[in-house]
């Protein structure tokens, strides 16, 4: 692999595997807000939060981190009024006080902060809008949980991005049309530890605390808790407990930091965690249990460049592709094996619908690990779904863009759909 296509490789999971505190629509909100009273300067006396749909849905029922158990935009852009600190960027909402989580409670029960549903926007689109007095200031965030598009101040533009931007990069950050799974593989084989042993140890230490703290504590509806319980702790059940456990904590509040992945800290956690726990079972050397972070993350990363950001199609699905690759490297399978798990995992549950985060997304997490591991048992045996039957194409390759392409343009109804059900219940 030639130098500059490797450094790519490196620049997307650098990119891609950075720390988030809590769940990552809220924390954007909390950023935006934040950002914006750094420019107004002050306190703010009305505050108008203008997002996206699937902004809308992924903040309605998860727990504001470190609020106290608070849910909702108006929590999300309260908590972040109050941290002030908009560098810390998505990990803004770190150690909060019970002074500042009282003082965004007031803000909230102050009834001085609105929401609105902005429409033909980029589905991840938040825009807070401050007034004090005569002044005002507005911050707006498009694409990316972080990326400050636009700024005014007294109604006057103070900055706006004004490079033209491919959609491939409004969805996924950095262009991504490079990745293939030929060179994903490649990459693994040739990728030095000294350039990634940063990034994934932090992914380890991170991911794996908050799955542990959700076997230790009561978070959502213990899901994780309930497959240990439940169906044994043999190796095959520990995988899916640990990862929904991280996502039962993460839902529901828990103030410890995880890597993500595509921006999502529930995929960040179920593309790593079976990976992790997997390796430490079978005492992996470390060198290939980082060899298996990156193939999973990097397969999970390719699937989500072809579907968006945020979508009505489940991340979990393509997280859970890439956390099968990673215990099939583990294991010594080819790249043949691979490529059939992940047509097998994808062709299965390829068309769960996200809708919104919050508990119930652990038990999702757990339900396409287990189909990620029935398609690795089938994949080892010879079975693979053939070309022709529903969205299987002729190769893995083919196939991931079949799936991306329903994910993103043919689940749009669905999404605007799940959109109405859940504003017509909060009405």
């Amino acid at each position: 692999m030639d130098g500059y296509l490797y450094e790519n490789y490196l620049h997307v999971l650098r990119e891609e595997l950075v720390p988030a505190l809590g769940c990552t629509e809220p924390v954007a909100i909390a950023f935006t807000a934040a950002y914006a009273r750094s420019v107004l300067g002050k306190m703010p006396e009305q505050v108008k939060v203008t997002c996206s749909g699937n902004i809308v849905k992924n903040v309605k029922g998860v727990t504001v981190p470190g609020s106290g158990g608070m849910k909702g935009i108006e929590a999300a852009a309260a908590m972040g009024l109050i941290a002030k600190d908009y560098t810390k960027k998505l990990e803004i909402l770190d150690a909060m006080t019970e002074e500042d989580i009282r003082r965004a409670k007031d803000l909230v029960e102050q009834k001085i902060i609105r929401c609105e549903l902005a429409r033909q926007v980029d589905n991840l689109y938040i825009c807070v809008f401050l007034q004090s007095g005569g002044e005002s200031a507005e911050v707006t965030v498009s694409g990316k949980h972080t990326s400050v598009v636009r700024i005014r101040k007294n109604q006057e533009l103070v900055w706006e991005n004004q490079e033209e931007t491919l959609e491939e990069e409004k969805e996924g950050g950095c262009d991504k049309r490079f990745l293939n799974l030929k060179d994903i593989f490649r990459f693994v084989r040739e990728v030095r530890m000294e350039d990634i042993s940063d990034i994934l140890d932090k992914q380890i230490s991170c991911n794996l605390s908050i799955a542990e703290e959700g076997l230790r504590t009561h978070y959502g509806v213990d899901v994780g808790k309930t497959i240990l319980r439940s169906f044994g702790n043999d190796i095959r059940h520990r995988v899916i407990a640990y990862a929904a456990a991280g996502s039962d904590a993460r839902m529901s509040g828990c103030s410890m930091p995880v890597v993500i992945n595509s921006g999502s800290g529930n995929q960040g956690m179920t593309v790593s965690l079976p990976v992790i726990e997997y390796a430490r079972q079978i005492k992996a050397k470390k060198e290939k249990l980082y060899q298996a972070l990156v193939l999973s993350n990097l397969i999970s990363i390719y699937q989500k460049s072809f579907i968006g950001r945020l979508s009505a199609y489940c991340g979990a699905v393509s997280a859970a592709a890439g956390a099968i690759s990673g215990i099939g490297w583990l294991d010594g399978a080819d790249e043949e094996l691979i490529k059939k798990t992940i047509v097998n995992t994808i062709c299965t549950t390829g068309g769960m619908v996200c809708d919104g985060a919050k508990p119930s997304c652990a038990s999702k997490i757990a339900t396409a690990l287990e189909t990620a591991t029935l398609a690795y048992e089938m994949a080892k045996e010879g079975s693979a779904f053939q070309a022709g039957e529903g969205l299987v194409m002729g190769s893995a390759e083919d196939t991931i863009k079949s799936v991306g392409r329903m994910a993103k343009d043919g689940m749009v109804s669905t999404d605007r759909e799940i959109l109405e059900i859940m504003m017509e219940m909060q009405a």
